[in-house]
């Protein structure tokens, strides 16, 4: 995938772009003659000999100009960016395991929902990538720490218990603590793979440390975090037989988000929250590299020089 900048490693050869509007006044003249010279014909030979179609010939034309401006292109040697997957990263799933995950505006509740979508989560990043796993309430705890054993991570997921209060920061603490236990890599022992936070939550901090300050610590130690805000504005738990809302503060978690370098999701059903973690598979998994992209431009221009012959073809290789 390219990115948003291009550049080129022979600038000085796109002079010849300046060849393409020449071409185009060229075409338009001689077209501007033609018609001309059709105009002065009888309407009887007209009618004998009806006009072709057009369109052909302008696409046929627009199409073989396109092709040499990706010639040019490619000549002048680009460079972009390209996505490559990485062949070793670790990933620190954290989840929020407060009651309020309880509540059932999420079928069949935010809690059971969260489980099943972060063990298929956990299943999809690459092979080479460590997880580790981390659940917080009042306080946070280091429930798996990073490894490859996929198997690990689902199976302590899934007995994930919910308990009182919220302490947003402290999950993120837990998480960086958890860095220090990465397995070194035997070709790389110096080297720390990168690595990154998935936070979900359904709501917002009321104990421990500051979410603000761990997200700048975050960023400090090159970790960014994805937040998933998960839930309702409407979502209710009954707690001592009473019902309370407990709706989702997405303010704290897009703050977490960007302040880290990180980005931030929402979802509010199983089925966003499945979209939300393959992006974010996609985001983890992949980096972007510059690298020389020419026969990219090489293509283009192929199958625009086969769309203008083909043009040119049904023309009968007629050109005004």
């Amino acid at each position: 995938m390219i990115g948003l900048e291009l550049g080129f490693m022979r600038p000085e050869r796109l002079w010849a772009l300046w060849a393409l509007p020449l071409l185009i006044l060229v075409y338009l003249g001689l077209t501007w003659r033609k018609r001309a010279r059709v105009n002065r014909q009888s309407s009887a030979l007209s009618v004998l000999f009806p006009k072709r179609q057009a369109w052909k010939r302008h696409i046929a034309v627009l199409a073989a100009i396109a092709s040499l401006a990706s010639l040019i292109l490619a000549w002048a040697t680009p460079n972009g960016f390209v996505q490559v997957p990485r062949e070793r990263a670790t990933v620190l799933v954290v989840i929020d395991v407060s009651r309020s995950m309880a509540a059932t505006d999420v079928k069949p509740n935010r809690m059971e929902a969260a489980q099943q979508a972060a063990k298929e989560f956990v299943n999809t990043l690459p092979a080479g990538f460590n997880v580790a796993l981390v659940s917080f309430a009042a306080s946070a705890t280091l429930l798996v720490p990073p490894t490859s054993d996929r198997g690990a991570v689902t199976a302590v997921i899934d007995k994930l218990s919910l308990a009182p209060s919220t302490a947003i920061g402290e999950g993120v603490y837990t998480a960086l603590d958890a860095l220090a236990l990465i397995p070194p890599d035997p070709d790389h022992p110096d080297e720390p793979p990168p690595a990154a936070i998935v936070l979900l939550s359904d709501g917002e901090s009321n104990t421990g440390r500051k979410s603000a300050k761990a997200a700048e610590d975050a960023k400090a130690q090159g970790v960014p975090i994805f937040t998933i805000a998960y839930g309702t504005q409407e979502g209710t738990i009954v707690q001592d037989g009473q019902v309370s809302r407990v709706p989702v503060n997405k303010a704290e978690l897009r703050n977490i988000a960007q302040i880290s370098g990180g980005k931030p999701y929402e979802a509010e059903s199983l089925s966003e929250l499945r979209e939300v973690y393959a992006n974010i598979s996609r985001s983890v998994g992949y980096q972007q590299v510059e690298d020389e992209i020419t026969e990219r431009f090489v293509g283009y221009a192929v199958v625009l020089g086969v769309i203008a012959a083909l043009g040119a073809i049904s023309l009968g290789a007629r050109w005004p």
